[in-house]
């Protein structure tokens, strides 16, 4: 490729609606267009990186023996409706109108699509177990769309959706297909993470996601410093503290706090380790008022909350309800002196504090001294509602947790039987009996990755991209070709060599001064850049710099060639 031929746009500006690294240098390099909001053309620059990383994850699916379909992108509300997820999707979904006033969607996932597809091709138990992937554009009405392709609502995405006959099918096939992610994320050339999940919206037995390590990723891990241990820290367990609580050892009194709302104000008060308060979450769930008991320190985790039963579409109470229940107003809440009963969820760490501080359900007062037992009943449901903080013990048992930031680019479902059963999608078995089947998801974000990848490899030149995922792997830059024809020769020459011997090489023959030149090619993230002058013809040299190199060499054309052979 010439670039004097090729549509290479960049600019030196930052974009002032760009908030992290990878969405200014995409715009910077002329990699995306906005659109819409949330909305990006891809140029040909960009396109031959997302190009690049679709090819990885296409050869390696192959290699794992699923079979590539294309699905529509449009869907038809009837079959949202078989499994439900018409009105649960919720704001996401975009809903759209036909001129016979038909509903349909455009696609945000393709369970719905695939299932109905296999509960007419598959029938018998001799056609399982199947797997069926596609590499194809999604449409997701996110509330707040946001950092270029990394939360943009229409991206691409590969999805794959397995079928099987029995339950332990589908385990060897999930672990068939997390083993060819981690070989697809590891060709890529990132620094990942496959972390214990939550299923979210999707459902499923079990799942886990495959997180590209950055300080700007949106999700939180948490992981064992001495194991493999890794989760989402909205699925990591906290254990329970080890041993039993201690006894009592003051009298329970009420102490005034009358602008003091917060644990950490309350404790500054009464000059107390934060972890000496407990903290009140009043919540409103199928069984009525809920109040959950965290400790001051501790915050609660949303995801395991709604696990427990009764919450599983749990909301936070409003004033009136707790002043009604509780009679009093946040900031004071407890649960002792309750106007009426209510169910009462006690964390683990909580329920084996002593003499602890809790609002004591009157404006302006806090009880401390506060022990189970005595002061109040024993807790009747304990369990783990807190997100894990760095120094927890692994709940493998193996070290302490330690958190990153990571942003998810790939997630594996075992689905088990929900959408199968709810589309009636069967097979006959050996004995000639009906059937469901059991079904497996598997997504990775294709476009995304390219984000992910920028944000682990940056500097403030621009963009260093992993080999594999690289727009051209090396830029052959002729400075002032008009002074010596020579020289243009020269880098002519090499330009076509490397493309005999299969470089994505790229000609920079765009007659620009050098400084510029190098400036895009840094920008961009080409690998390698080969610099044909005058002065190093004169001296039998090309000049030699790597992407990550802080300083140029002089190789001779059998040294470049040398340095450039693939390792064994």
């Amino acid at each position: 490729m010439r670039l004097s031929q090729f549509p290479l746009t960049t600019t030196k500006e930052t974009p002032a609606d760009a908030e992290i690294v990878s969405h200014q240098l995409m715009l910077r390099a002329g990699m995306i267009r906005k659109l819409a909001v949330g909305i990006y053309t891809w140029t040909p620059l960009g396109l031959r990186v997302l190009r690049k990383v679709e090819g990885v994850v296409r050869e390696e699916m192959n290699r794992a023996g699923a079979v590539e379909v294309l699905m529509p992108s449009i869907q038809p509300r009837e079959l949202w409706e078989e499994t439900g997820r018409w009105q649960k999707f919720g704001g996401q979904l975009l809903k759209i109108k036909d001129r016979k006033e038909a509903e349909y969607c455009y696609g945000p996932t393709h369970e719905e699509v695939i299932t109905d597809y296999a509960r007419s091709e598959l029938s018998s138990y001799r056609q399982l177990p199947r797997n069926y992937y596609q590499i194809q554009t999604k449409f997701r009405d996110e509330i707040r769309p946001r950092f270029g392709v990394m939360r943009a609502r229409e991206f691409l995405m590969k999805d794959a959706y397995s079928f099987h006959l029995t339950a332990e099918c589908l385990a060897d096939e999930y672990w068939n297909m997390f083993r060819a992610y981690e070989r697809i994320f590891t060709r890529l050339g990132l620094k990942f993470r496959a972390v214990m999940a939550d299923s979210g919206a999707i459902g499923g037995n079990a799942s886990q996601e495959f997180h590209v390590l950055a300080d700007s990723g949106e999700d939180l891990l948490a992981y064992s410093v001495d194991s493999d241990y890794a989760a989402n820290v909205e699925k990591a367990e906290a254990l329970a503290p080890a041993g039993p609580r201690r006894a009592p050892s003051e009298t329970m009194e009420k102490v005034s706090t009358p602008t003091q709302k917060t644990c950490e104000d309350v404790a500054a008060l009464l000059g107390l380790p934060l972890t000496r308060t407990v903290k009140s979450i009043a919540l409103m769930g199928e069984q009525g008022f809920v109040l959950a008991l965290l400790r001051g320190d501790h915050n609660v985790n949303e995801i395991k909350l709604s696990k427990l039963d009764g919450l599983a579409d749990y909301r936070m109470a409003t004033e009136a309800e707790i002043l009604e229940v509780l009679g009093a107003e946040p900031g004071f809440l407890g649960p002792i002196h309750a106007r009426q009963t209510f169910t009462l969820v006690v964390d683990r760490d909580v329920a084996v504090m002593a003499d602890f501080v809790c609002g004591a359900n009157e404006n302006g007062y806090h009880l401390r001294g506060v022990n189970f037992g005595r002061d109040l009943p024993e807790p009747a449901l304990v369990a783990d509602i807190r997100s894990v903080v760095a120094g927890d013990l692994s709940p493998d048992g193996k070290g302490t947790l330690a958190l990153a930031r990571g942003i998810e680019v790939g997630h594996v479902f075992q689905l088990g039987q929900k959408y199968a059963e709810a589309m009636k999608a069967t097979v006959l078995d050996e004995q000639g009996k009906s059937r469901v089947m059991y079904m497996g998801c598997y997504g990775i974000g294709v476009s995304r990755i390219v984000a992910a990848a920028i944000e682990q490899n940056f500097d403030d030149n621009g963009i260093f991209w992993p080999q594999p995922m690289a727009p051209f792997q090396i830029a052959v830059c002729i400075i002032n070709p008009k002074n010596d024809p020579n020289v243009a020769a020269a880098a002519e020459s090499l330009y076509l060599k490397l493309l005999a011997e299969d470089f994505e090489a790229v000609l920079d023959d765009r007659g620009l001064r050098p400084g510029v030149m190098f400036s895009d090619i840094e920008l961009i993230g080409i690998p390698h850049r080969v610099v044909v002058s005058e002065r190093g013809l004169a001296a039998g040299t090309f000049e030699y710099r790597g992407r990550r190199d802080s300083d140029s060499r002089n190789l001779s054309e059998a040294e470049l060639w040398e340095m450039l052979a693939p390792e064994d």
